[in-house]
């Protein structure tokens, strides 16, 4: 399989990947705008404008849009997150030109209809109630704002229910105006597609955009801090964060070992000890996130409110156990199960080409994914160990809390056990 990579004029980036004996394929436009793009009286609106995408164009009804890709046995669909928002579809090969069509057209002619403004707000609002209500969404949603408090990259991607009220029209075609941009855009397809159809495709589509210079959002810091929210619930919900590498930052490799070490499956540190040997949890994992900027490293669990407190203790202590005697073998099993997720994840067309967007966006490239399988193995016991230290004792550390948690210990108690 081979990745081709082209550029426009204006600067949309189109990258491909043909994979034989396909007959789908999976395509869409990554735009390199997301909740850490906004300013604060924007929040939310990143996600708002995901939703109008959808809600009519200039040529289509909201009907008309879902009937077109779904007429040919296709799905679209998208999704913002804290640094690109996503619009694409997965198609049989034939019908790549009519996706990519619909695609344009909702992404560059969105007519929003102040009708419909208001009944997507009314549903915006309804996810974000939602989301209030799912305390394993909403506690992640509160470390994020305490590692990164006052910061875009802090706030919530739903934004706040006050402002999703307020939008208008003119908000949501201001930040189209201020991020959409050809130099934001990238074509990402992979599955049953050729590269030279696409770029000329992207041309008729896109080559008429205009490069308007890009925004770059302010550089984030993790700054740590507590969030504690008592609540009559059937559990205690405990979230603790850890700074970590950016994910240009070649020791991402190594957290990311680590982070399947301590809690990445069955067999790691915080499942065995804390779920299998003292029956404290149902659920409890940890796992390494990145940005351009910075990164984190997050541990979760469930747990009763009589037991946070051991939990929470335990997990420091299995922290600080893994710094000094953790294994060449527990190294090698995270490495394989690393690369078995990537590996197998590529299998997927639909995997492959969020993939090469994510890749172009980071590295203005796709780096072989021979390069990748090295950097992975090139993890040794002594570096994930030098990590391991780091985490456990001085890295800045967020705590959110939610549910019967008054047995719970402070953020300062968790330092004060991390420097014992």
């Amino acid at each position: 399989m081979s990745v081709q990579q082209s550029e426009l004029s204006n600067g949309v980036r189109i990258v491909s990947e043909h994979m034989p004996g396909l007959q789908s394929a999976a395509l869409g436009i990554w735009v390199t705008a997301g909740g850490r793009h906004e300013r604060v009286e924007q929040n939310g609106i990143a996600h708002f404008l995901e939703h109008m995408a959808f809600k009519g164009t200039a040529t289509r009804s909201a009907l008309q849009i879902a009937e077109a890709i779904e007429d040919v046995g296709g799905y679209i669909n998208a999704y913002t997150s804290r640094e690109v928002t996503a619009y694409y579809a997965r198609v049989l090969a034939g019908d790549v030109p009519l996706a990519l069509d619909v695609i344009s057209d909702i992404v560059l002619n969105p007519v929003f209809d102040p009708r419909e403004i208001e009944v997507e707000r009314g549903v915006i609002l309804q996810e974000i109630g939602q989301a209030h209500d799912t305390p394993d969404d909403v506690i992640f949603d509160w470390l994020q704002e305490e590692s990164y408090r006052d910061q875009p990259l802090g706030r919530t991607i739903l934004g706040p229910s006050e402002r999703v009220r307020a939008f208008s029209r003119e908000d949501l075609s201001g930040f189209v105006g201020e991020h959409y941009g050809p130099d934001q855009m990238i074509l990402s397809a992979a599955g049953a597609v050729d590269h030279d159809a696409l770029v000329a495709m992207a041309e008729r589509l896109f080559g008429h955009l205009r490069p308007r210079p890009a925004l770059v959002p302010d550089v984030a810091q993790f700054i740590g801090g507590e969030a504690r929210h008592e609540k009559a619930l059937e559990q205690a919900h405990f979230a603790l964060a850890l700074e970590g590498p950016a994910y240009r930052d070649d020791a991402i490799y190594t957290a990311q070992v680590y982070s399947g070490v301590l809690g990445g499956g069955m067999s790691s540190r915080l499942f065995q000890e804390i779920r299998e040997t003292r029956g404290l949890c149902y659920t409890i994992f940890a796992q390494t996130g990145a940005y351009a900027d910075t990164g984190t490293l997050t541990i979760y669990a469930g747990t009763s409110g009589e037991q946070v407190a051991e939990l929470a203790a335990v997990t420091i202590d299995e922290m600080k156990r893994a710094a000094g005697d953790l294994t060449g073998a527990e190294v090698a099993r995270a490495r394989a199960q690393m690369k078995a997720g990537l590996l197998m994840g590529l299998e997927s067309p639909s995997n492959r080409a969020e993939r090469l967007a994510r890749l172009v966006q980071i590295w203005g490239r796709v780096p072989p994914i021979e390069d990748t399988i090295a950097r992975i193995d090139a993890v040794d016991m002594r570096a994930v160990r030098a990590f391991a230290e780091h985490v456990a004792v001085s890295a800045p550390a967020a705590l959110a809390l939610y549910g019967p948690v008054a047995a719970a210990p402070a953020l300062a108690d968790l330092q004060a056990r991390r420097a014992a």
